[in-house]
């Protein structure tokens, strides 16, 4: 498991933010402290914290998951499953929230590979009795640039501003998984005991 230490942060008041979308799921639960997104993968899965404060959403930390490409399938999930397990002990997130897996007829392997993963991890957040909510990719572009059709770079771009960084968050797959964690922070309204309000699971 990598760990990679946040850029530094360029002070913003929030007069100067630009106001999120919400995804319109509302409820009367209490928005979490501490959100966990995760950008899902076999090779490697990334991660990232983000806390709420007074003034805007902060990362707090964002990591690698890695397994070893040498093992077989099954010692990979398990590196994979492990590794989350470790960050969700040390960090114990009140919130977790993961990108949906889609299926491209042009790589179907890809996504299946992905699921297995992915699958590891749900495990070890329904372990942990954590609630966890899937979005789309569309639906995390959305939110964070206003248009579901946005590039990875206006992504990175919202992610750095929102995040008040003072340059783009690398890894990608950190700063995937932190535009996971800013659209589940955005959208804290949703009720994350209802799993009838996640995207369908493939």
């Amino acid at each position: 498991m990598e760990q990679s230490t946040p850029p530094s942060v360029t002070p913003t008041s929030q007069q100067d933010r630009p106001m999120a979308i919400a995804l319109g799921n509302t409820t009367t639960a209490p928005p979490s402290q501490l959100y966990l997104g995760i950008d899902p993968g076999l090779n490697k899965t990334g991660y990232a914290l983000i806390r709420r404060t007074a003034s805007r959403p902060r990362l707090v930390e964002g990591g690698v998951i890695r397994s070893t490409r040498t093992k077989n399938l099954a010692e990979r999930v398990f590196e994979i499953g492990q590794g989350l397990r470790e960050v969700l002990a040390e960090f114990k997130p009140e919130a977790v929230a993961i990108e949906q897996v889609f299926s491209s007829p042009r790589n179907p392997k890809s996504a299946l590979l992905m699921s297995h993963a992915r699958g590891a991890i749900l495990y070890a957040v329904c372990e942990a009795s954590i609630g966890i909510m899937h979005y789309t990719p569309r639906q995390i572009k959305k939110l964070l640039t206003g248009t579901g059709t946005a590039s990875k770079e206006q992504v990175q771009e919202a992610i750095q501003r929102e995040l008040g960084l003072k340059k783009i968050l690398e890894p990608n797959d950190v700063a995937d998984a932190s535009a996971v964690a800013l659209c589940h922070y955005y959208s804290a309204r949703v009720d994350l005991s209802r799993d009838e309000q996640c995207c369908p699971v493939l």
